[in-house]
């Protein structure tokens, strides 16, 4: 498997960019000075690949925008909701776990498409199982939101 990250379709890595995906080969070809470089200069390329990835999904995937779209009026509703950090810890948690697995179902779907288009139990098997993890997730999201919402109810 190839550690190319460009946008070709070649199966070939691209020896143009001295950036390497997960070899842990440098970012530069000067050596790091130290850890704390080393520690510096991983960091940003996981942060620049994990943005990458992130804008893919939003750009690719309608499921996921809405699913930010929610995230964005819900998130504040949260820390007016919650009288507890616990509650705000779990109301802000089931809404992340949804994105979360929103985007590892993304990336199921990604992995089967770009193997073939043909029809195949196992292609599909694994799309439904993706799918049936953001229905879990979504199922826990609405289990919490309830929960604390009635609690917050019932208390006050």
């Amino acid at each position: 498997m190839s550690n190319n990250r460009s946008s070709n379709n070649s199966d070939q890595p691209d020896n143009s960019s001295s950036d390497k995906c997960s070899s842990g080969n440098s970012l530069s070809d000067s050596p790091p000075s130290g850890f704390f470089a080393l520690l510096k200069r991983r960091l940003l390329v996981a942060t620049t690949y994990s943005w990458q990835g992130l804008q893919a999904c939003f750009k690719h995937e309608e499921a996921f925008r809405v699913e930010v779209f929610f995230a964005i009026l819900l998130l504040p509703l949260a820390f007016m909701m919650a009288s507890t950090m616990v509650e705000l810890v779990l109301l802000i948690g089931s809404v992340l776990l949804v994105l979360i697995v929103e985007l590892l179902n993304s990336a199921i779907e990604a992995v089967v498409d770009r193997i073939g288009v043909e029809t195949h139990e196992l292609a599909g098997r694994a799309k439904d199982q993706g799918s049936a993890a953001v229905m879990l997730a979504m199922g826990v999201f609405f289990m919490t939101w309830i929960f604390i919402g009635i609690g917050s109810k019932l208390v006050g």
